[in-house]
């Protein structure tokens, strides 16, 4: 199976996430930007009321919401977040995501299961 990215992961490239943000009443949309072995970044748009039901992923996970606000279920409890919030989450955290107050994105970046080694030079 062959995933198509917004990036390229060979070439520096730049995109406006803005305008690739796609919100549809027929579900949530998720465009993946970046894959690759060591990185991967979604991003996700919601409609109100939509909602990803309770889950975790073996990967390291940054959200950041861009526009909107939303209510994010981690550390046992509901909490809202608004545009510009940062979430960290690591692996294997229970969550779950709803678009409780309006239309809302959010960008997810998943980093690999083990921390890449930097080389001093």
């Amino acid at each position: 199976m062959s995933h198509t990215t917004l990036l390229p992961t060979t070439d520096a490239a730049a995109i406006t996430l803005a305008g690739a943000a796609e919100i549809s009443a027929a579900g949530i949309v998720s465009r993946t930007l970046v894959q690759s072995a060591e990185l991967r970044v979604v991003l996700f748009s919601f409609d109100q009321g939509q909602e990803l039901t309770g889950h975790s992923s073996k990967r390291r996970a940054l959200v950041q919401v861009l526009s909107g606000a939303c209510d994010f279920f981690f550390n046992g409890q509901w909490t809202r977040l608004e545009a510009g919030a940062l979430l960290h989450m690591p692996p294997d955290h229970p969550h779950a995501v709803r678009a409780s107050h309006g239309p809302f994105t959010m960008l997810l970046t998943l980093g690999a299961e083990q921390a890449a080694k930097i080389s001093s030079s």
